[in-house]
């Protein structure tokens, strides 16, 4: 098997590059409209937002970065092939704009678009990042009423182009082979992920160019486009990310044989993906030997008389839950290469 990776470094709120309808899976985090540390990026892209926030017009400046994001989500729309996914990582914000403290709902903005264009909503996951922070409490701290909540979770909104599932060929092998275990979807496909912590950049902080990359990154960490990636798509799908940043969603699609694109404006990321690639190999055999040790794990823990499980996993031989279960294959990168606008990985099916 052999996947390709590109990376475009411009704008996607116009994905020329891309063909109408081709594109299996969309994942992505974009800026957050109303996080500070945004402000600068969003103001770049568009000066009435500049404009606005000097003002302290909070309401106008939020609607005109959505605005924004929405060619973004116009051009998924356009890709995205009919009964496709798209799975969007994004938290709201609260702010003091003036002298008025206030939240800012980027997921009812997100999901209005949604709604409105052709897409169906489904249940989306909340992932809870709580702080421990000693000051995280705002406002008049122990005294009612005006102290206020702390946002500690973020949102992973799911859509799916159109009111049909996606046309997928029946005993499909590859389908059979991309299947999750048990434990594994019980867990996945809970509404809340906990244990999920935001990864910290490997940056050198004494450099003034990755310093601009740390505030500018943000990324989330690898384990959460990997269990999307795993949830809504099969091998050799092609899997997008239009807010690419450091690469985290292509890691991902690398780890599960999954082709990738990716968008990004700002082209010192890939010094950063390049470094990230190195460890790949080993990444992918720990990654895909934990899942078969933590399944042989379960199995003994929760099923005393293995006896009674009455399916086999055809390829690995230990007992699994379930008959869609019974062909699950996992692959290893056997070697990658890179050409001037790509990567390109082959992969062998996992030996056990």
């Amino acid at each position: 098997m052999e996947t390709v990776h590109r990376v475009y470094f411009k704008n996607s709120s116009d994905m020329c590059d891309l063909e109408s309808d081709s594109i299996d899976l969309m994942i992505t985090s974009p800026p957050y409209p109303m996080i500070e540390m945004w402000d600068s990026l969003f103001s770049s892209l568009n000066d009435e937002i500049r404009q606005a926030l000097e003002e302290n017009d909070g309401k106008r400046a939020f609607n005109l970065m959505h605005n924004d994001l929405n060619k973004v989500w116009k051009e998924v729309a356009r890709v995205l092939k009919l009964g496709g996914i798209a799975c969007i990582n994004i938290g709201d914000a609260t702010r003091k704009i003036g002298e008025n403290f206030q939240l800012f709902p980027n997921h009812v903005k997100i999901t209005n678009f949604y709604q409105n264009n052709n897409f169906i909503e489904l249940p989306c996951i909340l992932w809870r990042k709580p702080t421990n922070s000693p000051n995280k409490f705002l406002g008049s701290g122990m005294l009612p009423p005006n102290a206020y909540i702390t946002l500690e979770h973020e949102y992973i909104l799911i859509f799916r182009k159109g009111n049909i599932k996606r046309d997928i060929q029946p005993k499909s092998e590859n389908r059979y082979h991309s299947a999750f275990f048990w434990e594994e979807r019980n867990k996945w496909f809970s509404d809340i992920w906990e244990g999920i912590r935001g990864i910290s950049q490997n940056l050198n902080k004494n450099s003034v160019t990755q310093k601009k990359l740390r505030e500018r990154s943000a990324a989330y960490p690898l384990e959460l486009p990997y269990r999307l990636i795993n949830m809504f798509s099969l091998y050799e799908d092609t899997i997008l990310d239009p807010f690419w940043g450091t690469g985290t969603t292509s890691l991902a699609a690398m780890i599960s044989a999954r082709n990738s694109i990716g968008y990004e404006i700002n082209s010192e990321f890939i010094k950063l993906f390049k470094r990230s690639i190195k460890n790949l190999k080993e990444l992918n055999n720990e990654i895909n030997k934990n899942r078969l040790n933590q399944h042989i794990e379960f199995v003994k823990r929760y099923w005393k008389d293995v006896k009674d499980i009455k399916y086999s996993s055809v390829r690995y031989k230990f007992p699994v839950i379930t008959k869609q279960e019974t062909d699950i294959l996992l692959y290893s990168i056997k070697n990658y290469s890179e050409e001037e606008d790509k990567f390109i990985l082959n992969y062998e099916k996992l030996e056990f």
